[in-house]
């Protein structure tokens, strides 16, 4: 089992999250390749296949998910579950072989509820940004 997958409790092919670049109480930085092997991209599109905005929001929370366990302000046990998302924008499209680099920002994080705002980039453009949070439970 790699370190991510003791972080989270998603598993493939829903764990969107490869690396855990920094994790302190203010920040939280992870990246994600999406590879031409994803199983949405049969769907969304054959011809010209682009990430999900859901799914580039998804990377974003658990990419904050994982930065909180890693830094042991989760339980290990916990999971969490959206409870809102807001003031999504969708920037720019996310391909295959495209690295997604995950920087959020945690607002308020208690035992029950974690609330955190993030960009996902690719290179240096703004790819999605998203404010969400989630119950702990």
């Amino acid at each position: 089992m790699n370190e991510i997958e003791k972080l989270l409790p998603h598993r493939d092919p829903f764990l969107f999250v490869d690396e855990i670049v920094e994790a302190t109480n203010e920040k939280i930085v992870a990246k994600h390749l999406f590879t031409e092997n994803e199983y949405f991209f049969k769907g969304h599109f054959p011809d010209y296949p682009v990430v999900p905005g859901v799914i580039l929001v998804e990377t974003m929370a658990q990419s904050g998910g994982a930065g909180l366990r890693k830094l042991g302000t989760l339980g290990e046990d916990g999971l969490f579950f959206f409870a809102t998302v807001d003031k999504v924008k969708f920037r720019r499209q996310v391909r295959p072989g495209d690295e997604v680099r995950s920087e959020l920002e945690n607002l308020r994080v208690s035992p029950k509820m974690i609330k955190q705002r993030g960009k996902a980039y690719v290179g240096d453009e703004v790819a999605a940004e998203a404010e969400w949070m989630c119950l702990v439970g």
